[in-house]
């Protein structure tokens, strides 16, 4: 499980949570003004399921909006999920990382939680999966394929604010920090 140095992918599709626009009242000196309606998921995610096998991006994204409104991240920051194949993973892990071949995660953080403007939307950054990889090591940990996509994606979203487990003190807060956020999100699903 890496980190590497921020470069987006701007690919969207799949699942995208946003705002709803509006009309607003007619103007006596012109046609209807738009306006933006409350944002009914807080956080933005958007999943891009780009391999060809397929992953249950309703569920990333529900899991991803947990994680940051559990560590309380601002709204004003988007998230951007990607599920790719072991090729183009391992074209990313040897252009950022240096290893030629495919990882499980990357995490390519863009905007900084403490610089966030409140209103000013930004990006926290990007979180690439590998869901061939995922469910490779799946039962060498004893998880379900979904079960390891899930921390996968926990793990991730922590490198993008900063975590790290570089030593065993901060791999232990990070390890801690991530079951809690799963079994924090299991107890929601389970109700």
């Amino acid at each position: 499980m890496e980190s590497a140095s921020p470069e987006p992918s701007r690919r969207r599709a799949a699942t995208h949570t946003s705002g709803t626009a509006v009309q607003g009242p007619a103007a006596d000196d012109g046609p209807p003004r738009p306006r933006v309606a409350v944002d009914t998921a807080p956080h933005t995610v958007t999943v891009v399921d780009d391999q060809l096998g397929s992953v249950d991006t309703e569920r990333l994204a529900s899991l991803a909006r947990h994680v940051l409104r559990r560590l309380e991240v601002p709204v004003e920051l988007e998230l951007s999920i990607t599920c790719v194949d072991r090729g183009t993973m391992g074209e990313l892990n040897a252009t950022h990382m240096g290893h030629s071949a495919p990882t499980d995660v990357l995490a390519f953080p863009i905007d900084d939680v403490d610089d966030v403007v409140t209103g000013v939307p930004g990006l926290l950054g990007d979180v690439v999966l590998c869901p061939q990889v995922a469910a490779d090591q799946a039962g060498a940990h004893d998880l379900t394929e979904q079960a390891e996509l899930d921390l996968l994606l926990v793990h991730g979203i922590l490198h993008l604010l900063g975590h790290d487990h570089a030593h065993a003190g901060e791999r232990d807060r990070m390890f801690d920090l991530t079951n809690e956020l799963l079994a924090t999100f299991a107890d929601g699903v389970a109700r």
